[in-house]
């Protein structure tokens, strides 16, 4: 997702690769094969609603996201914020990762198939689509192989960190505009200004309905390999530079109109929070996680993982010694190219920013100060996960791999030959062995409890006149796993409902940003119960507070469908608000004579 595709743009590349290729067979033949492999990684969901990937929580999430924005399409309905969750405020979605670009084109896939078919999809979109791109990309502007071109676009999509993020973290793996961006921006024609201005434009609008955080990550690498470029070659930078900057002005001239209001509303509109919940500084990598395997490789395992990088969805640094072995060959071998120069430079710097504060080593702090301390407080860095940053590294050293592959063509006359057939096949064959480690495995996926027959089928209208929710047990309002969100979504948003996993501020009068709504008492207490299993002692303090809560979420119903912990929860709402009854495999309480 970053600069690095612009490269071949400025080197002068030549004016056949600038001219659209035809389609033919075997394009045809590379993108069917990543199609495929995305759908083989996905296979662990196909047909089976009771499972979800490992990262349960940001599945549910991004499951409600697709859900939402179709119905926003179907119901004319602002997309940018909704009432369905986090009963009776509401959501500001335009500051939360909606994946509106994602959501509204694939409305009728949701409406017809429901939520987690359209996640599906989505994954294999992004996953595949940015392998595309990428493909498109290498092979119009970079490399003559055809071969070249398509292992370079397998990396860029496939890579362990993408995989780590499609099973998560839809905004980050959406990145099927970024090689797209970047060759209007590198565009090596001077001419034509004003036509790629705009399309630029429109594109930046668009990405920022995919993902707000890869489009800062592909404006600072842009500007990383532009200022790296421009030191390797002037004369180029120089000559080039007026187009670039003028289709740049153009670009913000179009795309400023267009984000105007939705960047106000995430900013200052209902339910706008400052901040980040969490501190970006602590997700960074350890200096040995860029020689290791990834979980959700053929060598991967989940012990060294776990030390080495914050959590399964940020691997992103796990390309082995092989590859970064392979890496700098290529760049002493290829030094002569300015581009190659760039990429170094571009791909090295995001690398050491991925250390954190402090270099950690095998999980041990090393007492080296990392340069992410550098540049931690500035604009947009600021809110930047450091974790993340090897993502940038992922299309540099796919284009570099690209290029290298692209010299073993017995044709091959830039430069020095790359040799006859035996160092062909040698280099080859290490290419080969540097990847074969990196082959991805299906996204793990782990068992999930059903949506309720009760809520399935839509029992609960019978007990929720307009106006009022339905509160699943337990009403979570911070970070994790939501029933209210899980049931929501496989329903088609037909409920509202309080609470959700989504960021939003602290209190009406402090917009200090915080997981979920703030907490109500009742909630804390259920949570509690099922995340340990103990019983509390309920007294009527605490039934008194559980009516005030309800009213607060205007409940007409509460909700209990499977819980690990569920005999606990039960035996504690029946404490709280009276003995419920078992309805269409939930346990249900009809709280309307409580609440009035």
């Amino acid at each position: 997702m970053t600069a690095p595709a612009a490269t071949g743009t400025v080197e002068a590349a030549p004016a056949r690769r600038s001219r659209r290729l035809p389609v033919r067979a075997p394009d045809a033949l590379v993108v069917t094969g990543y199609l495929a492999l995305a759908v083989l990684l996905t296979l662990g969901q196909w047909g089976r609603p009771g499972r979800l990937f490992h990262q349960a929580g940001d599945q549910i999430l991004f499951e409600w996201m697709l859900a939402r924005a179709a119905r926003a399409v179907a119901g004319l309905e602002n997309p940018l914020h909704s009432a369905e969750l986090n009963a009776p405020d509401g959501v500001n979605l335009m500051a939360n990762t909606s994946v509106l670009g994602l959501g509204v084109p694939l409305t009728p896939v949701t409406l017809l198939f429901g939520s987690q078919v359209a996640f599906l999809v989505a994954v294999v979109c992004c996953l595949a689509g940015t392998a595309t791109a990428w493909y498109a990309l290498l092979r119009r502007r970079l490399v003559d192989s055809r071969v070249a071109a398509a292992v370079g676009g397998l990396f860029c999509g496939f890579a362990p960190g993408m995989v780590a993020q499609a099973g998560a973290h839809l905004h980050m793996a959406a990145q099927f505009l970024v090689p797209v961006i970047l060759a209007l921006v590198f565009h090596p024609d001077p001419r034509r200004v004003r036509r790629h201005g705009t399309l630029l434009g429109l594109l930046v609008a668009y990405q920022v309905f995919l993902g707000e955080e890869v489009l800062v990550f592909l404006v600072l690498a842009a500007g990383t390999f532009a200022l790296a470029y421009a030191a390797a070659d002037r004369e180029t930078a120089r000559r080039l530079a007026p187009a670039l900057l003028g289709r740049l002005a153009i670009g913000v001239a179009v795309s400023l109109p267009l984000l105007a209001y939705p960047l106000w509303f995430q900013f200052f509109g209902p339910g706008h929070y400052r901040g980040m919940p969490f501190h970006a500084y602590g997700y960074q990598l350890d200096a040995a996680s860029f020689t290791a395997s990834a979980r959700q490789t053929v060598l991967g395992d989940d012990h060294l993982p776990g030390l080495l990088a914050p959590n399964p969805t940020e691997e992103n640094s796990f390309f082995g010694p092989g590859l970064l072995v392979l890496a700098v060959v290529i760049v002493i071998w290829l030094w002569r190219r300015p581009l190659v120069r760039a990429l170094a430079a571009c791909g090295l710097f995001f690398a050491l920013l991925s250390l954190g504060e402090q270099v950690r080593l095998d999980g041990t702090p090393t007492g080296i100060p990392g340069p992410y301390r550098l540049v931690a407080e500035l604009p947009l860095l600021d809110h930047a996960v450091p974790a993340r940053f090897p993502l940038v590294c992922v299309p540099v050293l796919g284009i570099l791999l690209a290029l290298s592959l692209d010299r073993l063509r017995p044709e091959a006359a830039a430069g020095p030959r790359a040799g006859g057939v035996p160092v062909r096949l040698l280099w080859g064959g290490a290419v080969a062995a540097a990847l074969l480690p990196l082959i991805p495995t299906p996204i793990r996926t782990v068992p999930a409890w059903p949506v309720p027959a009760f809520v399935a089928e839509g029992g609960w209208r019978a007990h929720v006149p307009p106006g009022r929710t339905l509160v699943p047990v337990p009403p979570v309002t911070g970070a994790g796993v939501s029933p209210a969100m899980l049931w929501s979504a496989r329903t088609g948003l037909a409920f509202p409902a309080p609470g959700g996993y989504f960021i939003g501020p602290r209190a009406a009068d402090d917009p200090a940003a915080r997981w979920g709504a703030p907490d109500r008492p009742t909630a804390e207490l259920l949570r509690r119960v099922a995340e340990t299993g103990e019983v509390p002692v309920v007294t009527d303090e605490h039934r008194r507070q559980a009516v005030e809560d309800l009213r607060h979420w205007r409940a007409a119903v509460v909700v209990q469908g499977g819980l690990h912990h569920g005999d606990p929860v039960r035996r504690t709402v029946d404490a709280l608000l009276g003995p419920g009854r078992e309805v269409a495999g939930a346990h249900v309480w009809d709280v309307r004579p409580l609440v009035g």
